[in-house]
């Protein structure tokens, strides 16, 4: 059993109900000082890279090579946190990136570095947060009741950004006054406290009855649940799109400094500070905003002040007024995050949510990274403030998606299903045997037809996301009131799983469903193992494993 803690000392609306926890407590904290320290090295780097080259395409692709790995890398660390100890995958992970940042280190001050290189290990870096953030997001659930998950999610949104709003800064002085070397070291030595942290969580355990799926099933389940979500392709989309557009802003900063502001590294990290300090508010107030606007109105607001803040650092030659057109953008921007990541962390079940979360980091970071080298082409084409006003159109004109893929109303359907009993067979199964096929009969009324087939749609989505594929429904031309729903699963141990993934919101479509099931005798059910010509257990002298002997070996 979870031992979750119990939520009713508290009201889990409040923004800071989530400290009670003390795991969340230590985690979060630990969790600020290394959000710090990847944010003076982030100063580090991209000044670094800027004295390394005037082409505004590599200073821009420091942040691409930062975000690429999320990209790359989202679905498989997704899987693997949802099939392993989400705690030693974080660890496993911070590691990759100690020893990304510790070789930053070692290179500049051996004053090794080229441009190429200086990429390379921000690559490295990426990877390393890449294979922990579904980890690390995913498992913050498992440290409070899903009351307070809002709240919390809220939290590290607060978090990282009180770090930008700091960071950035502090990283400015660094580099300014000892280098780069001086930014990666404080990097790598800021990653300790988080390890520790980690180190020291009793991550609570829920056995399940059913073995875990192998990395390959494991990412193909994943995929198959977004696949048949429209819900969550919705909110990818929508993600990516604020990052392509939205990411110009992060990805040029350092040019706006130097060309625009005429200015240095300190220079760079104060105005980065600025988009930090309008993060943190953004995230203070979201829950203000969850109240007040519904998903969709929310970020649309989002991008059209995101477009405005951008466009007035274009046209600003003034550190005052691009500060705070700074704050604002960095405000929307941290809003549209955070509502995006609850709508994902809250509608995706937990067998999933890793992987959830992963398309999610993906599609984000994915445009992000494709945004940042396409604003570097176009800055070293026409400049800094054209490619911003550019980017801060597109912001504008971007609510009219609105109007195809309206962001969908946040629900709680991540709820916990319960482990059904199997079903009763006399055939001798393993977990490889299969293909499993399912039919499932129902008698409706002709009166009740369209309503019927309608509901099945949705059985149809939450049955393939779950698992099943070549599903269909049929009718009976000779008993026009008969429909029989048929679908597969690739193995009994696959149909075991599909069938206890379900949650209540699903579950309670299947009760629809049977409810238009008229006559006296109950919906009929049967499970079929399919038997294809050459299947090698037909053979003559294969092993006959039946309970029964007058019944076929699968």
């Amino acid at each position: 059993m979870t031992n979750k803690p119990s939520s009713r000392t508290f009201s889990a609306d409040g923004i800071t109900a989530p400290f009670r926890y003390a795991a969340f407590r230590r985690i979060w904290l630990a969790s600020l000082l290394s959000s710090l320290g990847a944010l003076v090295r982030a100063v580090g780097a991209a000044w670094a890279m800027t004295e390394m080259t005037s082409s505004a395409d590599m200073v821009a692709l420091v942040q691409t090579a930062l975000m690429l790995p999320v990209m790359l890398i989202s679905m498989p660390a997704g899987a693997i946190a949802d099939i392993h100890d989400r705690r030693i995958v974080a660890l496993f992970s911070l590691s990759i990136s100690l020893a990304g940042a510790t070789a930053l280190t070692t290179l500049a001050w051996l004053d090794l570095f080229t441009p190429n290189l200086l990429l390379a290990l921000c690559f490295v870096v990426g990877s390393g947060a890449a294979l922990m953030d579904p980890a690390w997001q995913s498992s913050v659930s498992e440290q409070m009741p899903s009351e307070a998950l809002p709240a919390a999610v809220a939290l590290n949104g607060i978090n990282y950004n009180i770090a930008r709003s700091v960071g950035p800064a502090i990283g400015g002085i660094v580099v300014g006054a000892a280098g780069a070397v001086a930014a990666f070291a404080l990097n790598a030595l800021l990653y300790l406290p988080l390890m520790l942290a980690l180190f020291l969580w009793k991550r609570p355990t829920e056995p399940s009855r059913l073995p875990p799926e192998n990395l390959h099933r494991a990412i193909v389940s994943g995929v198959r649940y977004i696949m048949h979500s429209p819900s969550m392709k919705i909110v990818l989309t929508r993600s990516m799109v604020m990052g392509v557009f939205g990411g110009a802003i992060i990805a040029l900063m350092p040019l706006v400094a130097r060309d625009l502001l005429r200015g240095g590294a300190e220079t760079f990290g104060i105005i980065f500070s600025a988009f930090g300090l309008g993060a943190v508010i953004g995230a203070v107030n979201i829950t203000e905003i969850r109240k007040r606007m519904s998903g969709e109105a929310a970020i649309s607001a989002c991008a059209v002040s995101m477009g405005g803040a951008v466009a007035a650092v274009a046209l600003s030659r003034g550190p005052v007024l691009t500060g705070i057109a700074l704050v604002l953008a960095g405000a929307v921007w941290m809003m549209a995050w955070v509502l995006f990541s609850i709508g994902v962390q809250l509608s995706a079940p937990r067998w999933v949510v890793a992987r959830s979360l992963a398309a999610y980091q993906a599609a984000s970071s994915g445009g992000i990274a494709a945004g940042s080298w396409a604003w570097g082409h176009v800055t070293d084409v026409a400049g800094v403030d054209v490619a911003l006003l550019w980017a801060a159109a597109f912001l504008l004109a971007s609510p009219l998606l609105g109007l195809w893929l309206p962001m969908p109303r946040i629900s709680a359907r991540g709820e916990e299903p319960e482990m059904l009993e199997d079903p009763k067979v006399r055939l001798a199964l393993t977990e490889r045997s299969g293909p499993l096929v399912v039919e499932i009969e129902y008698r409706v009324a002709q009166q009740n037809e369209r309503a019927f087939f309608n509901l099945m749609r949705d059985v149809q989505l939450f049955r393939q996301r779950n698992g099943a594929y070549g599903w269909s429904i049929a009718r009976d031309i000779a008993d026009p009131e008969l429909w029989t729903e048929r679908y597969h699963c690739p193995t009994w141990l696959d149909y075991l799983r599909q069938r206890n993934r379900a949650t209540q919101s699903e579950r309670a479509l299947d009760r629809q469903a049977m409810g238009f099931h008229i006559g006296p005798e109950p919906v009929r059910v049967r499970r079929m193992l399919e038997r294809p010509f050459g299947s090698p257990q037909w053979k003559g002298d294969a092993t006959n494993r039946t309970a029964n002997p007058d019944l076929p070996s699968d």
